[in-house]
């Protein structure tokens, strides 16, 4: 058999991970393997070279991806979509296994329904896909963000400041939940729960009163405040899919913060730092499994398919049961963290 794979979207720790357990487990079942370059564009493209034990050596531990990646959309143009429907059959491939987010993995599932042999694997740091507990690369997400709480502490804390830190999360909040929650953020926004700044600046109020002249705001860079809608854009420029460029919101926040308290502020917005650098531990293995799993449900000719993590256990399900709907953040998880807000 010979399988290609590639990885779309943003970039994630734990890719390499993945695409190293693809070679060694394909190996040894003697399927050939195709490094399809920089996502759906390099079979529109036609960018492509072989994946040997000898390509992979060496890159578990390396943050990015060798193939690299594109937020490429072949649907966008009928002529895209027959330019890689060519390159499939020029390079003679049986089956592909594209790892990335909803995205990625919404291209893959309109080729499976064309007939194409396609495996996805699960990948983002926003945590937000359906059907599996959870992606690799969040977890390395959430200890860049819970270090940089912890050090964005004790600046807070000698000057008086409120700290404003800016995270990922498009369309839900995880990141900003669950690194808030370790780090101890005094308030967490997030996309789930349009927010009112009058409610954000009362707990800043409070932990002042009570002789607390710091706080750490984190921030979603998909949150809404209640009483406006309007996304706030670097520009308005979308990409391939649709989605705006998000970042900035953390701005608007902390100006109002500084207006409405009289307590100097801060923003740090972390951006792509917290998809750079070496994956956990956790990410590493998560990823390796994800990748041995797909091989197994292209082996098995389980096309259509996604692997995902389900009470421990990695298991193959219908990549539209993982499209059905975004995976939000746990009210109980967030409950949890409201229990320290202020």
């Amino acid at each position: 058999m010979h399988l290609g794979i590639l990885t779309g979207g943003g970039d994630c720790p734990g890719l390499n991970a993945v695409i190293r357990a693809v070679v060694k487990r394909s190996a040894q079942l003697d399927h050939a393997v195709l490094g399809i370059k920089r996502g759906w564009a390099g079979l529109v493209e036609g960018e492509a070279s072989p994946l040997t034990d000898h390509a992979v050596s060496g890159i578990l531990h390396k943050g990015g991806t060798i193939l690299g990646t594109s937020r490429t959309n072949p649907f966008r143009a009928e002529e895209s979509v027959q330019r890689l429907e060519e390159h499939w059959r020029k390079f003679g491939l049986d089956g592909v296994i594209a790892v990335g987010g909803d995205d990625t993995l919404g291209v893959a599932a309109k080729l499976a329904e064309r007939g194409f042999g396609v495996v996805g694997v699960p990948k983002t740091i926003d945590n937000d896909i359906g059907a599996t507990e959870v992606t690799f690369g969040f977890d390395t997400a959430c200890q860049i963000v819970c270090e940089a709480i912890d050090r964005l502490h004790t600046t807070a804390e000698a000057h008086h400041r409120v700290m404003v830190v800016e995270v990922m999360g498009r369309h839900t909040g995880w990141i900003a939940t669950v690194a808030g929650l370790a780090g101890g953020a005094d308030c967490i926004l997030i996309p789930e729960r349009p927010f009112d700044l009058e409610e954000v600046c009362d707990v800043i109020r409070k932990r002042k009163e009570r002789g607390r002249n710091f706080s750490i705001i984190v921030v979603a860079e998909g949150v809404k405040p209640r009483e406006d809608s309007d996304l706030v854009t670097q520009d308005s420029r979308v990409d391939e899919f649709g989605h705006v460029r998000l970042g900035g919101i953390s701005n608007v926040i902390a100006d109002e913060l500084e207006r409405r308290t009289g307590i100097e502020t801060r923003v740090t917005i972390l951006g792509h730092v917290q998809r750079g650098g070496t994956p956990t531990a956790f990410d590493r293995v998560l990823a390796t499994r994800f990748g041995l799993k797909a091989v197994e449900l292209a082996d098995a000719g389980q096309w259509g398919t996604m692997a995902a993590l389900q009470c421990g256990q990695i298991v193959g399900i219908p990549l539209e049961e993982a499209l059905r709907e975004i995976k939000k953040v746990d009210p109980e998880l967030f409950a949890s963290a409201e229990v320290f807000f202020g």
